[in-house]
């Protein structure tokens, strides 16, 4: 993978040490090759699907694009190819964009994928095709495509699952399996099996990617980050605790990650 000239070792205060990065990987740059649109689902879709999103490229040279995890199971067709599914994604995954390209997609809502792809843990982290046609080319192909493959009607366990996720999204108190179980009338261990089956991974993994959103959020936006009040903010004991959760899910440091976007200064 090529690689640019600017050099970026430093300590950093989450204690990295950041590697030498293309540069394109740096302050945004990589904006400047790439669009990304974001389309609200049709009616009939709208129980299923969160959204559906095209990504066009533009690059000389390869590039390395790193994905944040995603609670979602994703429909991709990518340069006219047949389209996939595509897991729950626990970690940052890396996919390489070079030439001009076009991927476009849907992002199921987390609990609602079980009728299309079977039961949505067996997907995690994993992609398998659809046995769909070549051509779908823009997102309404794709979701014309999709529409016609939807059941008549959707789960009334999935729609369980999809609540119990909604709630961990717009409660930011929700910090424990058990107290999401409590909201939802359950015992957590029926609450690890309908996240299994449904969403593809356990509650707790859910609760602790929605906290950690708040993070990637205020860092991509570009505002100063108290590290420490943050980490407060969101439960944890302290700093070091909250940056090691971070590196975990993303696979580098919140500094490191923080490089990619517009200047931030990270305190």
């Amino acid at each position: 993978m090529p690689r640019g000239s600017d050099n970026l070792a430093a300590d950093t205060p989450d204690g990295d040490t950041v590697r030498v990065r293309d540069e394109r990987e740096v302050g945004g740059r990589w904006r400047r090759h790439q669009h990304h649109e974001h389309l609200a689902p049709g009616a009939a879709l709208a129980p299923w699907v969160d959204h559906l999103w095209t990504v066009t490229w533009d690059y000389a040279e390869p590039y390395e694009q790193k994905v944040p995890p995603s609670a979602s199971v994703h429909l991709t067709a990518r340069d006219g190819a047949p389209p996939r599914w595509h897991g729950v994604t626990t970690r940052h995954v890396a996919r390489t964009l070079s030439g001009r390209g076009r991927v476009v997609g849907a992002a199921l809502r987390p609990g609602m994928a079980r009728a299309l792809v079977g039961p949505v843990a067996e997907l995690t982290d994993g992609e398998r095709a659809t046995g769909g046609p070549s051509g779908l080319v823009d997102a309404p192909a794709l979701a014309l495509w999709l529409e016609d493959r939807l059941p008549a009607t959707p789960d009334p366990a999935a729609l369980e699952a999809a609540a119990a996720v909604a709630l961990v999204r717009d409660d930011p108190d929700l910090r424990r399996v058990e107290d999401l179980a409590a909201r939802c009338g359950c015992h957590p261990r029926r609450l690890q099996r309908l996240f299994a089956e449904h969403v593809g991974v356990g509650p707790k993994w859910v609760i602790r990617r929605h906290r950690l959103g708040e993070v990637t959020d205020r860092m991509a936006a570009g505002a100063p980050l108290d590290w420490a009040a943050l980490a407060h903010d969101l439960g944890y004991a302290d700093q070091a605790h909250l940056i090691r959760d971070v590196t975990d899910l993303l696979g580098e440091t919140p500094t490191a990650y923080a490089a990619r976007y517009p200047p931030a200064e990270i305190l």
